[in-house]
């Protein structure tokens, strides 16, 4: 039902007919500037234009068509419930003018449609007071020959002229009103998903770059239990070296089911087809997303950016991971209320990412050990400890880059940690400047 109500909404011919009956209507709320009842200036002109331009595509001929049959109707009736003693062959006769107004300018409208949109606001108002203005020539034309009265006064074309103007400069400014909000939530709605789709490649790159090194790791244990099984049948322990034979085979194994799913995530996340993306833009992604993180743990936190240093890069995934990280920790370490700031700085040949956080910090005895596989302070509601993979993925993703982390206490007088990331400014910019094992299909 819905569906089919979809579609007939979306039907040209109804939208023709709903703009015609809009106009129709529009037409009734008219005022009569002439000494005599010879013309009427009402807002259907206005709704006709601006419907038009909202929907450029339908047949501006036929929707002008369709309007003209509508007000010649809509007027003729009007005006024979106003007058009893009136035709109503008489009262179409009166009104036949204003049907063919519209057809004129609607058909002006059709032969500039697709010049409409390059026009300067100026040039196209004055375009269109003039299609107006030669739309009222037809229709006086056509009243004075239908009714055998003289309606040419030089005051009422002139007000004819600038009640013209007024109108199509306030439909265009109208209309163009419209059309920032369009593009101001097309924005926005492209905004949001780009959010989500580096949400989710950041963390796709990630399980990705973790499960090449997994494999790598595996191959070394299959050549390791491969060659314990040489030495064992050189011994002629056959039994253990058969057993070695069997887990070296199962080892075997899991790489290949490691390498199918390397290959899956590889088909998602397309490095060939990323693009570059600004540092401020990666940092802005981040801060949204942590906002949002820091909302969801009831912690009113503010981050504060300093950023004096900005460049493309073709990374932004792996940097981004890594800002995520850093700044998720940082929010983290906040137990209700504190302070993030994150500084960008241009060090020599170095770009250093500093993120400071007011939270309890790092003991210095542990500073050494942060970013090791397996440690964690994080633990879940019954005991559980996470899996503390966080800090050594950043690490790995860091090095893979040919960069450097660091933790120390924040700056004098403050309380929390402060995170120092250096990457050299050519492995950022330069494509060939990273570790081949920063994208796993490239080892």
């Amino acid at each position: 039902m819905k569906r089919s109500m979809r579609n007939w909404v979306k039907n040209e011919n109804v939208q023709m007919t709903a703009i015609a009956f809009a106009t129709a209507v529009g037409a009734q709320f008219k005022i009569n500037p002439f000494r005599e009842d010879y013309f009427r200036i009402g807002l259907g002109v206005s709704i006709l234009l601006f419907l038009l331009m909202i929907m450029p595509h339908l047949s501006y001929v036929k929707t002008g068509i369709l309007t003209g049959i509508a007000n010649l109707l809509f007027q003729s009736a009007d005006l024979i419930n106003h007058v009893q003693t009136v035709s109503i062959l008489e009262s179409m006769r009166d009104n036949l003018g204003a049907g063919v107004y519209y057809v004129v300018f609607a058909y002006g409208l059709s032969k500039f449609r697709h010049q409409f949109h390059e026009m300067q606001p100026l040039l196209l108002g004055g375009l269109i007071t003039c299609i107006d203005f030669s739309s009222n020539f037809v229709e006086l034309l056509l009243r004075g020959m239908l009714s055998g009265t003289n309606i040419f006064y030089m005051k009422e074309w002139l007000y004819l002229l600038v009640v013209g103007g007024l109108r199509s400069y306030f439909v265009i400014g109208l209309y163009n009103s419209f059309a920032v909000r369009q593009m101001r939530l097309l924005h926005a709605e492209q905004e949001k998903r780009m959010e989500q789709m580096l949400s989710v490649n950041s963390g796709l790159y990630g399980e990705a770059f973790y499960l090449q090194k997994a494999m790598n790791t595996i191959e070394g244990i299959a050549v390791d239990s491969y060659d314990l099984y040489r030495d064992l049948r050189e011994q002629e322990l056959n039994q253990y070296s058969q057993r070695t034979l069997g887990i070296a085979q199962q080892i075997h194994e899991v790489k290949k089911d490691s390498q199918r799913i390397l290959a899956g995530l590889l088909k998602l996340y397309d490095n060939e087809k990323a693009v570059n993306m600004s540092l401020s833009e990666v940092l802005n992604f981040s801060i949204k997303g942590n906002r949002k993180y820091s909302e969801m743990l009831n912690r009113k936190i503010e981050i504060r950016i300093e950023q004096q240093y900005d460049c493309d890069s073709p990374y932004y995934i792996p940097l981004l991971t890594v800002m995520n990280n850093l700044i998720a920790n940082a929010v983290e370490a906040i137990e209700n209320d504190g302070t993030i700031r994150i500084r960008v700085l241009e060090e020599g040949a170095d770009v250093q990412f500093v993120v400071i956080d007011s939270g309890k910090g790092v003991p210095e005895a542990k500073r050494d050990v942060i970013f090791e596989p397996g440690y964690t302070t994080k633990f879940n509601e019954v005991g559980i400890a996470a899996t503390g993979i966080g800090l050594s993925h950043v690490r790995d993703i860091v090095q893979s880059l040919e960069g450097r982390i660091s933790v120390k206490s924040a700056p004098q007088g403050e309380k929390g940690s402060s995170f120092v990331v250096s990457i050299p400014k050519a492995n950022l910019i330069n494509e060939d400047g990273a570790d081949d094992a920063f994208y796993p299909d490239r080892g």
